[in-house]
């Protein structure tokens, strides 16, 4: 696979100064002028100034030339315009106006947790005892370890899915009957969701952190802060199997926490299936709100949509 890594995303916001508290919160480590980092990834978001938010553009890494080359002819197949220069190929997915880059870079290496695997005990099977669990003892700061996955909001699922997959060269995990479909750039389930939407938008950012504790305790002391930015959680999504929470930001756009996503090693192992009703969206939790599957500013993004650099 030439593609291997989703190295970063660029998330336009009215008032970056709240978002850039907010994802400081979340566990992001602030570099300066908008951009933050994981634990692992390196530079992986950066916040720029947009009249209403939007994904503005994401990277994606790849092994070598010869991966940019290939993936400007595909586009020229698929009819899209791109550019290569040096070490880096640029394409503007027509629909949603996302910048898209490849850039040939080593892939991110995230290390095991430095803190021991939690051990559960089950009836019949007793691991831990005359002890607490261990995640009852963390005290640092939930620190995301990588950007995972970002969903996008599409007017033309058609006209989109080509650019990515028959041009960029996703590859296709999973599907929603009729929506949308999970696609990788990694060996991870999925790194881009395109949904079908009656409006061009970035649904949310999904960041991974080590174990379902952390997604817990991540989410907690968020809420503890604000309790108006949760969204829906704690749930553990059929699709992809990672347990999830979502929050959301001050320009509305929704972050997630994650952790246990499938991972996908082979890809003659992996059967790609459609999915409908309560399973396209999760295998349990609470219900997701209304606002979940439509956020409540789609109406005001759509007003933003004809508005100059919207």
């Amino acid at each position: 696979m030439g593609l291997h890594t989703l190295r970063k995303i660029v998330l336009g916001a009215p008032n970056v100064e709240e978002a850039a508290g907010f994802y400081t919160e979340f566990g992001l480590t602030p570099l300066g002028e908008g951009r933050f980092a994981s634990a692992d990834g390196g530079e992986q978001l950066q916040l720029v100034t947009r009249p209403t938010r939007r994904l503005v553009a994401v990277t994606i890494g790849v092994d070598d030339r010869d991966d940019l080359f290939r993936a400007q002819a595909d586009l020229a197949r698929q009819g899209f315009d791109s550019t290569v220069e040096g070490q880096r190929l640029t394409a503007v997915e027509p629909v949603t106006g996302v910048t898209t880059r490849l850039e040939v870079e080593a892939p991110i290496t995230v290390p095991p947790p430095e803190q021991p695997a939690v051990e559960y005990n089950a009836p019949g099977r007793i691991i831990r005892t005359n002890a607490r669990a261990l995640p009852l003892d963390r005290k640092d700061d939930v620190r995301p370890r990588k950007l995972g996955h970002v969903v996008l909001g599409s007017t033309d699922l058609e006209t989109s899915m080509r650019f990515f997959r028959d041009g960029i060269g996703f590859k296709v995990s999973d599907m929603i009957q009729g929506r949308g479909s999970f696609m990788r750039c990694s060996t991870d389930h999925h790194n881009l969701l395109v949904q079908n939407t009656p409006v061009n938008f970035v649904h949310h950012s999904s960041w991974q952190v080590d174990d379902v504790d952390e997604v817990g305790r991540g989410a907690s002391r968020l809420l503890e802060a604000d309790p108006n930015r949760h969204v829906w959680g704690l749930g553990r999504h059929h699709i992809g199997s990672n347990f999830f929470w979502y929050l959301r930001d001050p320009s509305g756009t929704f972050a997630e926490y994650y952790s246990d996503l499938d991972t996908i090693l082979e890809d003659e192992l992996w059967s790609p299936e459609v999915f409908e009703g309560k399973l396209a969206r999760y295998n349990w939790g609470p219900p997701p709100p209304p606002s979940f599957i439509r956020p409540d500013d789609l109406a005001e993004i759509m007003a933003g949509a004809h508005t100059p650099g919207g």
